[in-house]
């Protein structure tokens, strides 16, 4: 039941004043002359005015709190409006006369006298759901003032709407930027560690490449400096200053006959090896002034003999002779688990019955070789063919070896025990695995070569040409024979009896020759020649024939053996001396 007030029912202090967005109409009290009542501040969201008491049938309603002060009791509004009292009358339920629901909690209150005499009432400020109600007003509510006029502009519903309905976009942008922050924080310093890691790593390969060059460059290891930082050290540092250890191999074939021989240098100072390649040619002068060769030296003079003819062509100092026989070599190389060799011809099996079967060694790079294979590659001669080929196929063979034995001193005693060869007194198993190891570890670390000592024609050393292995490599000085030297003659007996070398040995010598054995001829002749080449030894030979008793008629221009100035063939027709 809504009990409204209507223009004849007591009177009408309600005016229509217009419509909200929503087409509900807004009405404006109309208050009588007399001063307001007190308005109280009400918690809930309700606004009431009291007017003048009146409408005792209205009392009815409901229980009066206010009976003792004598005011009416405020009736329950369900909708939360405001309820106005005037002197005319009290109407809860008028919506013709109270102020129309607001759903967003504004109450549109107070309407226009029509009375003109009637005074203007000030219009209360809608209380916003969700904002505390001014202090002031509280206040003056609690002491009975009058509500004062706000003069502010008026809200509207839409100013409020973030209250209502939050936006939860904020949040996520919020989170994003976050996100895009981080993540650009992360890639700045992630750039920052590589550039970091970068200029370490460009320092440290700095630093290597600056100690591999040093010591490349101190150790004479760079390319194109190699040649001159020897000769730096050859220079600055004395021969004698620089410690070598030498020691000399002969390799004796023993079924082919002929020997080869070669010094192994370790150079403790520069911290290189090298094998030196001594040609068979090689003249040598013994301490009793009997001018000789390599090869004659080994099988006459033996191990001592040819040890200290080195040292005095060579200038050096040689600590031990290791011989070693072919059934040892292929041993070794057996023991050493086969060499790897860069082989430049192919070599028959000396053991082949028929022509034409299929070498026992080919030709090419790194060619595996066995113990069997290294003998025959080691010792091979082809037909025409000079002596140093043979001998550098050795010194190949030697390096190959020296890369497979082990660079322990210990393993490589054993091996060299395990061969159970008969060593000269003064080289050891022990002394010579020491020896083998430290050329090991230097082979295998490159620092390793191979050089054929320059011999003339004569056997004789040239002091330009042996230098770079003389004084380099050996450190010491050539002492060939100069050209004011005894004439050297060599001497072949195609007599047929041997003592008649001997007998021309000894006449040689006293006469102020130097012999040298040329051997014993193929064939027997029965006339004796004295040969010589070059026209300035033509005298020469005329005084070695005189000596030897022969006639002047056996003086011709023919060809000389390379080692000697004069060469004399002794037939049947020669007498030996009755000295």
């Amino acid at each position: 039941m809504n009990d409204r007030y209507d223009a004849g029912y007591g009177g009408d202090p309600y005016e229509l004043v217009g419509y909200d967005e929503y087409g509900q109409p807004i009405y404006r009290q109309v208050t009588p002359a007399q001063p307001p009542q007190q308005q109280g501040y009400d918690p809930y969201g309700q606004q009431e005015q009291q007017g003048q008491q009146g409408y005792q049938n209205q009392q009815g309603y409901g229980y009066d709190p206010y009976a003792q002060t004598g005011q009416q009791a405020p009736p329950y509004d369900p909708y939360g409006t405001a309820v106005q009292q005037t002197g005319g009358g009290y109407a809860p339920y008028d919506t013709g006369t109270a102020a129309p629901y607001d759903p967003y909690g504004q109450t549109v209150v107070g309407a226009q006298q029509p009375r003109a005499e009637q005074p203007r009432t000030a219009e209360q400020t809608a209380y916003i759901p969700q904002q505390a109600g001014p202090a002031e007003d509280e206040t003056d509510e609690r002491a009975g003032d009058e509500t004062p006029e706000r003069d502010g502009p008026e809200y509207h519903t839409g100013q409020f709407a973030f209250v209502e309905e939050p936006d939860g976009d904020s949040e996520d942008v919020i989170d994003w930027l976050n996100f895009t922050e981080n993540r650009t924080e992360r890639r700045e310093e992630a750039k920052r560690r590589a550039r970091s890691r970068l200029v370490a790593l460009t320092v440290v390969l700095a630093l290597v490449a600056v100690g591999g060059v040093g010591y490349l460059w101190f150790a004479g290891k760079l390319p194109g400096l190699s040649s001159s930082a020897g000769s730096k050290a050859g220079t600055t540092t004395a021969s004698a200053a620089q410690k070598r250890d030498v020691v000399v191999v002969h390799l004796h074939n023993t079924s082919g006959g002929g020997t080869s021989t070669a010094l192994l240098v370790d150079n403790t100072t520069t911290k290189r090896g090298t094998t030196v390649l001594l040609p068979n040619s090689l003249v040598l002068t013994d301490t009793d002034g009997t001018t000789t060769t390599l090869a004659k030296s080994v099988d006459d003079d033996g191990s001592d003999g040819t040890r200290d003819a080195l040292d005095t062509v060579l200038g050096t100092d040689i600590e031990g002779t290791w011989r070693l026989d072919t059934p040892y070599l292929q041993n070794l190389v057996d023991l050493v688990g086969n060499i790897e060799v860069d082989t430049d011809t192919d070599v028959p099996d000396p053991a082949a019955k028929k022509k034409g079967q299929a070498p026992l060694v080919n030709k090419g790079e790194d060619q595996t070789l066995s113990g069997k294979m290294a003998v025959a590659y080691a010792t091979y001669r082809a037909s025409g063919e000079a002596q140093n080929a043979q001998l550098e196929r050795f010194g190949q063979v030697m390096q190959g070896v020296l890369r497979k034995v082990s660079s322990d001193p210990g393993a490589a005693t054993t091996t060299v025990e395990t061969l159970a060869q008969i060593l000269d007194p003064s080289l050891t198993d022990k002394d010579l695995g020491t020896f083998l190891a430290k050329l090991s570890d230097l082979a295998k670390g490159g620092d390793y070569k191979t050089a054929l000592l320059p011999v003339q024609a004569d056997g004789t050393l040239s002091a330009e040409d042996s230098a770079s292995v003389v004084k380099d490599v050996l450190g010491g000085t050539a002492k060939s024979p100069d050209k004011d030297a005894a004439v050297s003659v060599s001497v072949q007996n195609a007599g047929g009896t041997k003592a008649d070398t001997e007998d021309a040995r000894v006449v040689l010598l006293n006469g102020g020759f130097t012999f040298l054995d040329g051997g014993t001829a193929p064939a027997a002749q029965a006339a004796s020649r004295v040969l010589y080449a070059d026209a300035a030894d033509k005298e020469n030979a005329t005084e070695v024939a005189k000596t030897l008793g022969l006639p002047t008629s056996t003086v011709k221009k023919g060809k000389v053996s390379g080692n000697a100035d004069v060469s004399v063939v002794l037939g049947q027709d020669y007498e030996p001396s009755s000295s």
